[in-house]
């Protein structure tokens, strides 16, 4: 053990004035390090979560204007100025339910998620904001196998159909049987993902399965068909999705959560206009699925109305029919809390900055349009 240094000798003026100069340098090195942690620390992680992935894993999405910016890098760009903010995007394979469970850890600050696992998310006690709509209407297809006897809807009664359960697949699907005479419980559903359901459908192991768009380049091989379609039916039908940005981050960051969403708004009013119709496809396409895929979905279809940004009456009610159905199937504990949920502040200011506040048609709770928009007026001319 070293001998202790007697306080007295500590006191003499050539000894301090000797250990001053020599601990002079780790004083300079400590204060660098403490410099380089504060910038280190100063640094902010936007961190982007999407409830699925492309093609063999890729780290790309398709159908709406989030997607369309992930493809384009449209939010790096916004951000590359700013030297301390990063930009993290994770895809789920496991859609919603994987995607929700990442929210509850604390791990994503803004989120696309279908309407369903967004309620569930909500009623669990998720602390996040609904800021602006995705997609609605997004169409659903009945596929089934090429020699299938399978002709409508009603046929499905008792037979084996894929269906990706937690999702906004799920509640979208039940609307449909409703529609048409059947309940969920006369069917043989089986919990598949998309991948595994289209390997499900194409071995034949179902009979039947209720997806959306990746199935139409399987139809249009001739490995399947496509014997229904939600397009032309109820205008009430279809999936919708929205986007979401935690409590946290919001309150900690309200500048950068009103750049995030006004960049989101840029993105869905370019992909509204008609003529960007064949680039927004074209960007979707690095999901892996051909663009060709995109134009037999939405044919029939302008982009406007799916990408349609407005929490207006038709989205506020789908999520409270959604609400009550998962209640009546068991799928929910607790009261989600529907009317507290959407936050129009980000996006009433990014559709005033973007002179955009008329852009878009306003619709009741049944799809019928209460205001047309500029788009729709352009069109209709």
């Amino acid at each position: 053990m070293s001998p202790a240094i007697p306080p007295k000798f500590l006191k003499r003026p050539s000894v301090l004035t000797f250990l001053r100069k020599a601990l002079r340098p780790l004083a300079g090195a400590a204060a660098l390090v403490a410099l380089w942690a504060g910038a280190a620390s100063a640094e902010t992680v936007i961190r982007f979560g999407h409830p699925g992935v492309g093609a063999e894993q890729r780290a790309f999405s398709h159908g709406d204007p989030t997607t369309y910016a992930r493809a384009r890098e449209l939010i790096e760009k916004e951000f590359a100025n700013d030297k301390d903010v990063k930009i993290e995007w994770t895809f789920f394979r496991g859609a919603g339910p994987a995607l929700n469970e990442s929210v509850a850890s604390g791990q994503l600050d803004f989120f696309l998620l279908g309407d369903l696992p967004a309620i569930v998310g909500r009623a669990r006690g998720l602390k996040h904001k609904f800021i602006f709509a995705t997609q609605r209407n997004n169409p659903i297809f009945l596929a089934v196998p090429a020699n299938s006897d399978i002709a409508k809807v009603e046929d499905v009664k008792g037979r084996k159909v894929a269906l990706f359960k937690g999702t906004n697949l799920q509640n979208a699907t039940d609307r449909i049987l409703a529609l048409h005479g059947l309940s969920e419980k006369e069917v043989r559903f089986i919990n598949l993902d998309a991948n595994a359901a289209v390997a499900a459908l194409s071995s034949g192991n179902v009979d039947a399965v209720f997806g959306g768009q990746e199935y139409l380049p399987l139809a249009a091989r001739g490995v399947v068909k496509i014997v229904y379609t939600t397009k032309g039916d109820d205008p009430t039908l279809g999936r919708n999705s929205s986007y979401f940005v935690t409590e946290a981050f919001a309150a900690a960051h309200p500048d950068l959560t009103q750049r995030v969403v006004t960049t989101f708004i840029k993105a869905a009013r370019f992909i509204s206009l008609d003529e960007n119709r064949e680039e927004a496809f074209e960007a979707w396409a690095l999901s892996g699925l051909p663009k060709e895929t995109f134009a037999t979905n939405f044919e029939g279809v302008r982009l406007s109305h799916i990408v349609n940004p407005l929490i207006d009456d038709y989205v506020v009610a789908r999520y409270k029919e959604q609400a009550a159905a998962a209640k009546d199937y068991g799928l929910l504990k607790g009261d989600p809390d529907i009317d507290h949920w959407f936050d129009r502040t980000y996006l009433d200011k990014a559709l005033k900055d973007l002179a955009l506040e008329d852009f878009w048609s306003t619709h009741d709770a049944k799809g019928k349009i209460v205001t047309r928009g500029r788009i729709d007026q352009k069109a209709s001319n």
